[in-house]
């Protein structure tokens, strides 16, 4: 390992260190909550069925699938960054443990980098903003604040439940974000493919 590279993951156990102490016991529960996908089910199904109220079933559908595919890719993605570089989790450091790591979850698998959790959830925060942007006629600021917040603490989450290091949120988070803004484009291309494609048809019946 060259110095530079001994010196940045150094910085970043130290960093780790300093947030995971910021827990207090009276929210590891909510911390834990925010780590599971599975609590968050009911907020994905209610942001589909307000991308379907607001955009229509056709773009609304649209979005829905790029945001799924978001998720698809992230996670995969995720996974195979995590055999290739195969850095340990915070939990499974002498160091990290020796030196006060709280740990709120089981250790899970090895390797931790990058966060699969923040790739998810910025990717699927970014998706749905942009892809809510279809709609020209509103800015949706309140929605963009919050899913960015959520995102936001759910990378969080895992640094407070001794599953990851700040590094692995923070690379977790922008690819995320990159994959989820690419998605939202190619969304976007295929709405507005879809619908100058429909307009001459439409024009076509009025002349009738």
């Amino acid at each position: 390992m060259s110095p530079f590279i001994q010196n940045l993951h150094e910085l970043d156990q130290n960093l780790t260190l300093a947030i995971n102490s910021l827990h207090v016991h009276f929210m590891d529960q909510a911390v834990v909550l925010f780590s599971d996908i599975k609590f968050w089910i009911p907020m994905y199904i209610m942001v589909g069925a307000f991308m379907v109220a607001k955009l229509g079933w056709k773009k609304g559908g649209v979005i829905i699938i790029s945001i799924a595919l978001t998720f698809a890719i992230s996670d995969q993605l995720a996974n195979l960054v995590k055999d290739s570089v195969a850095r340990l989790r915070p939990c499974y450091s002498t160091y990290m443990l020796d030196n006060g790591l709280h740990m709120l979850e089981k250790r899970g698998g090895l390797y931790g980098f990058y966060s699969a959790h923040a790739a998810n959830a910025f990717g699927f925060a970014m998706c749905s903003i942009m892809g809510l942007r279809n709609d020209s006629t509103r800015k949706y600021t309140f929605y963009s604040v919050f899913i960015l917040l959520w995102a936001a603490f759910v990378g969080f989450s895992r640094i407070l439940a001794g599953k990851h290091y700040l590094g692995d949120v923070i690379v977790g988070s922008l690819t995320g974000i990159v994959t989820g803004i690419l998605i939202a484009l190619l969304a976007r291309m295929l709405i507005r493919k879809t619908l100058s494609e429909e307009k001459p048809a439409a024009r076509r019946g009025t002349d009738v």
